[in-house]
């Protein structure tokens, strides 16, 4: 399982932060970090690829080509087998949750080679296929009876509002089993990451609201604590859930007054500690500009300090920590997409955000 450090030094010291662009074209990115430090980077729009960092994320190797398809999120390490697993859709998933084909490409050599499989997914309690198009990367529970457990963000697609959920795999992505959906309608491209006494906290983008509901600016967010089976005590958070669009044209089948952005969503991995990243655009107008991280001390309740990694055009994102004894210790990775089609990597450290500018909600407590 992910190995826990008693000690968050790595992340401190002083600040430091570095930007890349490590891809020219395409969409949809993920960032992991392999069991020997290897930085993985995914992509891709209509053609996946990867890139490989085996420095600590200083330079990046050649892009390596995996396959033909739309990148469907939530790429992850089991931690148990040492695996890198890569989510693929052929094309953009129908709106009716019909079957279409989900692969997972799946690295035993930390992203080196690839090859694909056609894994079983189960439908959930309403009946629907989960699509697996497009969310943050998934995880490897470590705690409890479920420990081994790959989790990682779905949703459905069916004609309406739609909604978030989860998908869970046992026997390390050969079969998928479906949570019940996320307590709210409306919602896609979220967030898992396990906190240290081992509940789940879910991040949701809330993309469509019902006929006279308040529109809402701010994330929702949502826990479990059955291994990612079922998720309670929906309520809305302080993050913003990206660009905001309240004008009279549609955009969409996402429009309903309001946008929102998939975002990135990661926990430091150090003991009795719940430190989690948060990534999205800091702008209430329609423009995706302004890429931001913030920061929580207790385990998402509050988010107390921001900074801003980017100020031009900038979209989706994802997260990643480094690990202990590689070159990738101490080290978070942010990958995002610039609008003009270009994915970067920012990669700093917890003392680079924490030196960013405090938000007014919740304490800004001393760390380490």
């Amino acid at each position: 399982m992910t190995e826990q450090t008693d000690s968050i030094d790595a992340f401190c010291g002083d600040p430091r932060m570095d930007l890349q662009e490590i891809f020219a074209e395409e969409r949809f990115p993920n960032v992991v970090v392999a069991l020997d430090g290897t930085v993985v980077a995914t992509w891709g729009a209509k053609h996946l690829a990867v890139r490989r960092s085996e420095d600590g994320g200083s330079t990046w190797g050649p892009a390596i080509d995996v396959g033909e398809g739309i990148h469907a999120g939530g790429s992850m390490v089991d931690e148990g087998t040492g695996d890198l697993l890569f989510f693929g859709h052929p094309e953009h998933p129908a709106k009716d949750s019909s079957m279409a084909p989900r692969t997972i490409y799946r690295s035993t050599d930390a992203g080196r080679t690839w090859h694909g499989e056609e894994p079983a997914f189960d439908e959930d309690g309403l009946g629907h296929v989960p699509s697996l198009h497009f969310s943050e990367v998934g995880t490897t529970l470590r705690q409890g009876a479920h420990a081994g457990r790959l989790l990682r963000p779905a949703r459905v697609y069916v004609e309406g509002a739609g909604y978030n959920m989860a998908v869970f795999s046992d026997d390390h992505g050969k079969t998928w089993h479906a949570s019940t959906p996320f307590p709210v309608d409306g919602t896609g491209e979220g967030c898992v990451t396990e906190l240290d006494d081992g509940r789940i906290y879910y991040s949701s983008r809330q993309h469509r609201f019902a006929e006279g509901e308040t529109l809402r600016h701010e994330r929702l967010h949502a826990w479990s604590r059955d291994g990612g089976a079922t998720w309670t005590d929906a309520a809305h958070s302080s993050l913003p859930d990206g660009p905001a669009y309240r004008g009279e044209e549609g955009r969409g089948a996402n429009y309903n007054g309001h946008f929102g952005m998939a975002a990135g969503l990661t926990r430091l991995p150090v003991s009795g500690r719940d430190i989690l990243l948060y990534s999205n655009a800091d702008e209430e107008s329609h423009e995706r500009v302004r890429l931001t991280v913030w920061a929580s001390l207790d385990g998402g309740i509050t988010w107390p300090v921001k900074r801003l990694v980017d100020e031009g055009p900038s979209a989706y994102s994802s997260l990643a920590v480094g690990r202990t004894g590689t070159p990738s210790e101490g080290w978070i990775y942010l990958q995002y997409e610039e609008r003009n089609g270009g994915g970067r990597v920012a990669r700093f450290n917890l003392s680079w955000v924490l030196a960013g500018q405090l938000t007014g909600d919740g304490d800004l407590m001393k760390v380490p």
